[in-house]
């Protein structure tokens, strides 16, 4: 049976700031829009973590019952290395899931944006079919897609839309940074698995691109999450102080791109989250100054 600190480690903990950045912009993105409602950030906090929780367990179930982690370089997951049984790590997925949504509808009856329970239907949704289901679409190259729409656009947006019911230009480039940063995240740790996808059959994006390619593809979304920021400067000035975030974000790419490979790539998958974390508490900063 799996301990607490097993199970901690199996929810993945260095994914987390994909969660929390979100919330953290599109919280200052409707600050600068009218007043930020601290009650309703505080609620679309919950649904995001319960989600990215419940996605990484999802994951570790789905995957060790396909055999995937067989060859795994990271960390032994919860199923794959024998730690739990198949049936738990499923019903802490579901559990988490449920969590979200009713986090959830408490966050749309507040608001009124009733609209977004269908949005956040379509994210359990795929939540679970990222590796789960029988065409899991993370198996064909499509979970940087689905991760950008999901804890980019749809995160900063839908936080800030909850709480004034309106959005501008700096919020959709705010959601573009933010949602770049998190594919990052994704992509260094398919980078980190290329070898044992392939031999299991798992088509990735990293698998579909290559080494060299992924390698140039994370270090591009990097770059574009600062371009983000400066065409959000464009409707609120202060938000180029996301740009202090760029001498953190040089390490990891100078690690990628100079071709460390396996588990000298595990400490970029933290490092990626923390420069995701750092360029949305200083954008949110840059929000908020210019509100």
């Amino acid at each position: 049976m799996a301990t607490l600190t097993q199970w901690v480690a199996g929810a993945r903990p260095r994914t987390l700031p994909a969660a929390v950045a979100p919330v953290a912009v599109g919280t200052g993105s409707a600050h600068t829009l009218g007043d930020a409602d601290l009650g309703l950030a505080l609620l679309a906090l919950l649904v995001s973590l319960a989600l990215q929780v419940g996605v990484n367990y999802a994951n570790d179930y789905s995957d060790g019952i396909r055999g995937t982690d067989a060859t795994r370089v990271g960390p032994a997951r919860l199923v794959g290395g024998g730690l739990a049984a198949p049936a738990t790590v499923r019903l802490a997925a579901f559990l988490c899931f449920f969590a979200a949504a009713v986090a959830g509808l408490a966050l749309v009856a507040l608001s009124g944006a009733w609209l977004l329970l269908l949005v956040g239907a379509a994210a359990i949704l795929a939540a679970w079919r990222y590796t789960g289901g029988r065409s899991p679409y993370g198996y064909r190259g499509l979970g940087e897609l689905m991760v950008f729409v999901f804890f980019g656009l749809v995160a900063v947006v839908g936080t800030t839309w909850t709480q004034v019911h309106a959005l501008d230009g700096a919020t959709w480039a705010a959601a573009t940074g933010i949602g770049v940063l998190a594919c990052a995240i994704l992509v260094v740790n398919n980078l980190r698995d290329i070898a044992g996808d392939r031999e299991v059959g798992k088509r990735t994006l990293a698998v579909r691109l290559g080494d060299r390619r992924t390698r140039l593809l994370y270090a591009a979304l990097l770059a574009s999450a600062f371009v983000a920021a400066g065409l959000a400067a464009l409707v609120h000035p202060w938000s180029l102080l996301a740009l202090a975030a760029l001498p953190l974000a040089a390490l990891p790419a100078r690690t990628v791109l100079g071709g460390s490979a396996g588990h000298r790539l595990v400490p970029v998958l933290g490092t990626t989250g923390l420069v995701q974390l750092c360029y949305a508490t200083l954008l949110t900063a840059g929000l908020v100054v210019s509100a």
